[in-house]
């Protein structure tokens, strides 16, 4: 895929996440400050495994400029029954544009799967950025205690036909 540049005019390319980016989307996960602090369990011992890889629609968002390769962000689409189960932007890269450009790519790729929505159970400290990208709030996923001890917003992404 052709490189991309991001708002901030940063060059980026969204591939296909293959099996040997498992570590390092598993890295960006547990890394990430928005789950620090009370939502840390969540992710504590959370895997992005080489088999998660290969049952979903895995896209990771890398640098293409001097730091080529580096791992920007990334998203996972989920067809049966429609979701984005997972999008994560590195702490560095945020606020560059890189989340946007990747539900950009999602809508294309739910497009082009034949969906016409789609559903996010949003982290907390995310649904600010889930309503700037479009995302309509669609109802509440309730606590799952012991894995998710909190309530989250839940968001549909409504996908138009081109």
């Amino acid at each position: 895929m052709a490189p991309r540049t991001s708002p901030a005019g940063r060059p980026v390319t969204i591939r296909r996440a293959v099996a040997r980016d498992a570590r390092r989307l598993t890295r960006l996960v547990r890394a990430s400050e928005a789950y620090e602090g009370k939502y840390a369990s969540a992710v504590a011992g959370y895997r992005v495994g080489p088999d998660y890889i290969e049952a979903h629609r895995a896209f990771v968002a890398v640098a293409t400029d001097e730091q080529a390769g580096r791992v920007l962000g990334f998203y996972s689409l989920i067809l049966a029954p429609p979701e984005l189960d997972l999008l994560f932007v590195a702490d560095e890269a945020q606020g560059q544009g890189i989340g946007r450009q990747l539900v950009a790519h999602m809508r294309s790729e739910a497009r082009a799967a034949g969906l016409d929505r789609l559903k996010v159970v949003s982290h907390v400290p995310s649904q600010d950025f889930y309503h700037r990208v479009g995302a309509v709030r669609t109802g509440t996923a309730l606590a799952n205690p012991p894995a998710v001890p909190w309530d989250r917003p839940e968001f549909e992404f409504r996908i138009a036909a081109e």
